[in-house]
């Protein structure tokens, strides 16, 4: 088994970040506490339960303490976190755990948040749903990157996902802006819809949109390319523009396309958690 599909199998889990304060009882916000605090090292599956869609892992710790992990499958390169719950079945959302490759290698990283939920046992089933409109992203607190033979952690890998991270969100908040794109869209349609209008210089001369180069275009080569300066003024916002044509943008796409197809997706990830869903306990 490669060392990439070992690490899709076996994501880090959370250690040492306390984003809440202890009360004097056992409260949510305590066992919120207790997700983040890094004794949900040591941990293990003791149940696991899905439904459309989505899988509900219920781990637990040496000191008996439990989380859930949160996935969906039509996102697999992704995987939430929430504490235990309370006496009302409320818990919090508190990160998302991302591990996605390329060939030239992976970029890992846990990305804190904000979010509350329900989930209530009933018998051998498990009804969950997340308030979509509370869960709000924090920052990127953990990161490791490995790039052909280098590898990256800590303070550099860090730094370098952080400044990936801003540009996808630039990235997607411009392409959700655009024309509508086809419903559904699975990451390979995701992928041959949107790079020809990205980067119609690393395309197939048909893929091409038809007026993308223009007389009087000028040009510069970056990354190996020669980049349309023209069409990138006219197709692109100017926070965009020289990302595109220094190459950055083309390198993001190659080495984290399923990232910035879940940072496209956002919307459509935080529905399917919103909805209320009836998950069966497997054996």
């Amino acid at each position: 088994m490669s060392e990439y599909k070992l690490k899709l199998i076996v994501i880090r889990i959370f250690s040492g970040l306390f984003l809440f304060l202890y009360t004097g009882c056992v409260s949510l916000v305590e066992k919120t506490g207790r997700a983040l605090d890094g004794s949900a090292f040591a941990e293990k599956r003791v149940a696991a339960y899905g439904a459309g869609g989505i899988e509900l892992w219920e781990m637990r710790n040496k000191a008996g303490e439990r989380s859930y992990i949160i996935m969906l499958n039509n996102y697999p390169t992704i995987k939430f976190r929430g504490s235990d719950v309370n006496e009302q079945g409320e818990f919090s959302l508190v990160s998302m755990d991302y591990l996605g490759g390329s060939p030239q290698g992976w970029n890992e990283f846990r990305l804190d948040l904000v979010g509350e939920g329900k989930l209530v046992f009933d018998g051998t089933n498990a009804v969950i749903s997340v308030h979509h409109d509370s869960v709000e992203p924090i920052q990127i607190s953990f990161a490791r990157i490995k790039r052909y033979d280098t590898r990256l952690s800590g303070n550099e890998a860090l730094t370098s996902l952080r400044n990936r991270h801003e540009r996808i969100k630039v990235i997607t908040e411009w392409m959700n802006g655009r024309e509508p794109p086809p419903k559904e869209m699975k990451i390979e349609n995701f992928d041959r819809f949107w790079k020809p209008k990205l980067f119609p210089e690393a395309v197939s001369k048909k893929q091409r949109p038809a007026d993308w180069q223009q007389a009087g275009d000028q040009w510069s080569r970056a990354e190996g390319i020669r980049w349309n300066k023209g069409y990138t003024e006219r197709a692109f916002p100017e926070e965009l523009r020289d990302i595109r044509n220094t190459g950055t943008m083309l390198r993001d796409w190659e080495e984290a396309l399923d990232w910035i197809y879940n940072e496209y997706e956002w919307g459509q990830i935080l529905e399917t958690l919103g909805r209320e869903t009836v998950l069966m306990k497997k054996k």
